[in-house]
């Protein structure tokens, strides 16, 4: 173990306002809205909600796994489109699916800094839109062409074969981890299986988080956390509600959908996992003793990221939760309510059981006693990704609007938001509606 100094406490950071566009399934209702314009929508909207004018932000920062080629600085492109102006500064960040965490902690150290007194920070993703790329064979023979004389290209034709056209998936290769071989879905499995994870106790995880989606949306929870992205954008109707809750989904549906990942002896399905998704998020932040006017939705007081293998990645909130726990000196149950991502219920669910685990304790966190009983009561009370779906760039931010929105809506104070990401990574944030 490499012996660090303790790093500083930043102050706490102020929440002002945050908001998100619906999330939706890819290929779908907002197949036709790029990431850019996906987080234009997010920042215009959580500057209306808090009050303030593109002239009043000083920084952007946006978490983006897909990096679109014609937006590679998607956080600048975000910011202009806005009508920021072009002298404050944006960039981007990426942490595989901890991406947005990333983008607010970002712009807590640039507010520490002193660069600026205000910052929009946010996530944003449009899974449908990731390309498709040409296979080597095909980049060679398209630059061949591209360079050749005409009668070179009359010689060059005589090698087109089928096989060139064969497009191969960046959305594919994005979603398997290059260390391990396994792609997000597999290693969900590898989990299953290791804490003995059985497919009817996935399913039932994933009904609750369909009923308890649909239930928010059918109270008004999320009416004030979304903001609609309208017709001018889908190239249709106005998306104003996301499309993954299953208002009628049953235990029964679930078990008719067949394992994707390990057909023969899996038990990780469409049904019990979350769907790929498009959507965007933004909040904005200031440091606590800087906000003036209304109140804030909420503080961040610290967080902790942390590592873990490849191949289990979907354990590294237990990681980072352990790490934040060590360094504020908190317990799991000082927590009043808690946001895992859901990315697989599989995962959540192996989460839980090595929280619970003094063996896992010792043996993976060199700690004398577990982590502490995950309360299903306390996690996810207005459904996760399962239902809602994991746009990846964006859903760190969602965790933490959803939460901090959840706290105030049952009158309690202090929540954890933590999730996983691709690699072996996990980041644990300690939030609370006072200070």
């Amino acid at each position: 173990m490499v012996a660090t100094s303790s790093p500083t406490r930043l102050p706490p950071l102020a929440v002002v306002a945050g908001v998100r566009t619906p999330f939706a399934k890819a290929f779908g209702a907002l197949n036709n809205v790029p990431a850019d314009q996906l987080g234009r929508v997010a920042v215009e909207g959580v500057l209306a909600r808090a009050g303030l004018r593109a002239a009043d932000v000083g920084e952007v920062v946006f978490g983006n796994i897909a990096g679109p080629p014609e937006a590679a600085n998607v956080a600048r492109v975000i910011a202009l489109r806005s009508g920021i102006l072009i002298d404050r500064v944006a960039h981007t960040v990426s942490r595989n699916c901890a991406s947005g965490i990333d983008a607010i902690v970002a712009a807590w150290h640039a507010l520490a800094e002193g660069r600026t007194d205000l910052v929009v920070a946010g996530g944003t993703e449009s899974m449908s839109n990731i390309p498709l790329l040409w296979n080597h064979r095909a980049k060679d023979f398209f630059l061949e062409w591209r360079r050749a004389g005409l009668w070179r290209k009359l010689l060059t034709l005589s090698r087109l074969r089928p096989g060139l056209f064969k497009p191969v998936s960046a959305l594919e290769l994005g979603l398997t981890d290059p260390i391990c071989g396994l792609n997000m879905g597999q290693t969900a499995e590898v989990l299953a299986k290791e804490f003995g994870i059985g497919r009817d106790e996935q399913e039932r995880f994933a009904l609750a988080s369909h009923q308890r989606a649909v239930a928010g949306w059918k109270r008004g929870f999320f009416a004030d956390e979304v903001v609609p992205v309208p017709a001018e954008l889908t190239g249709g109707s106005t998306v104003e509600r996301d499309t993954g809750p299953r208002p009628g989904q049953s235990l029964e549906a679930l078990a008719k959908l067949k394992p994707i990942f390990d057909p023969a002896n899996g038990t990780v399905t469409p049904g019990n996992s979350c769907p790929i998704t498009d959507g965007a998020a933004a909040v904005v932040v200031k440091l606590a003793g800087s906000t003036a006017g209304s109140e804030p939705l909420g503080y961040i007081r610290d967080y902790a990221l942390a590592g873990c293998e490849p191949r289990r990645m979907g354990l590294a909130p237990v990681f980072a939760i352990h790490k934040l726990l060590r360094k504020t000196g908190l317990g799991l149950g000082d927590f009043d309510l808690i946001e895992i991502n859901e990315a697989f219920a599989a995962q959540v669910l192996a989460c839980r059981t090595a929280m619970a685990s003094d063996e896992f304790a010792r043996k993976e966190l060199h700690a004398d006693r577990a982590v502490g009983e995950l309360d299903l009561n306390r996690l996810n009370v207005n459904g996760g990704a399962i239902a809602l779906g994991h746009p990846v760039g964006s859903s760190g931010v969602r965790l933490i609007i959803t939460l901090l929105r959840a706290l105030r809506d049952r009158g309690l104070k202090r929540g954890l938001a933590t999730l996983c990401a691709e690699g072996g990574q996990g980041a644990a944030v300690w939030v609370e509606t006072t200070i």
